[in-house]
């Protein structure tokens, strides 16, 4: 299980990465505006804001208090 728990940290450690790089091409547009912004810049903010969200899923993963 220790195995399965290290490749999971590892996944959600690079997801938002990912998603902040190497997806942008794919998010890379002005249609449709969200809340007023471009969806790439909406795309930008979502993630970072979504990136706190995924190390905390790490951190609750490690079992440490």
């Amino acid at each position: 299980m220790t195995r399965t728990r290290s490749i999971v940290r590892w996944v959600l450690a690079l997801v938002p990465p990912f998603m902040l790089t190497v997806a942008i091409p794919f998010a890379n547009r002005v249609e449709p505006r969200i809340a007023g912004l471009p969806f790439l810049l909406a795309w930008i903010v979502l993630w970072l804001i979504l990136t706190p969200a995924f190390l905390g899923c790490i951190y609750r993963l490690e079992g440490r208090p």
